[in-house]
């Protein structure tokens, strides 16, 4: 018997653990997927992953099911994303001046970074905003599905994913 990935949320946020670990199960490698289209690092995107199913039993009693599971999920992941980039962010300006650490800090995150694959690094130089809706769509995601987790119009998802593509070509052009 096929259980819904809703049922389970249910089931789960009523205190079950088997459908909370079979619910995690199933939804892990998504949310990690577009975690790593979000941040850029597969690290952070494992951490962001972890930090989303250890406060998923919290949140799964607010989930209404106006929306999919999933498209649901992808708001909680968008928002947890978004809350690591503010802390990374002060951080980053707390952590200014302490010289040789920092540095050292700043040189391996680059190094990182330039392991990343060809598209993951192209989309780090789009906004928040594009990389969002462009890992969405990558992951699957419909148009409609993309605007409602990004609370923005169906038009505006589109719009985005023709700006990405117009800019990741030209990206590509220009390393030719």
């Amino acid at each position: 018997m096929d259980v819904s990935d809703e049922t389970l949320a249910r089931a789960a946020a009523d205190g079950d653990r088997q459908a909370f670990a079979l619910l995690v199960e199933r939804l892990y490698d998504r949310v990690y997927a577009y975690a790593v289209k979000l941040t850029g690092s597969r690290t952070e995107a494992e951490d962001l992953a972890q930090d989303i199913c250890a406060a998923l039993p919290a949140k799964l009693r607010g989930f209404r099911g106006e929306a999919t599971l999933t498209t649901w999920l992808y708001r909680i992941t968008v928002n947890a994303a978004r809350d690591r980039f503010r802390r990374r962010a002060s951080h980053a300006r707390a952590a200014e001046g302490w010289g040789d650490h920092e540095l050292a800090r700043r040189a391996a995150e680059a190094e990182t970074a330039e392991r990343l694959d060809w598209l993951t690094e192209a989309m780090r130089g789009l906004s928040v905003e594009m990389r969002e809706t462009l890992a969405l769509v990558l992951d699957g995601v419909t148009h409609a599905e993309a605007a409602q987790v990004l609370e923005v119009s169906e038009g505006t998802v589109s719009w985005r994913v023709s700006e990405c593509r117009k800019r990741l070509k030209a990206m590509k052009e220009a390393e030719a």
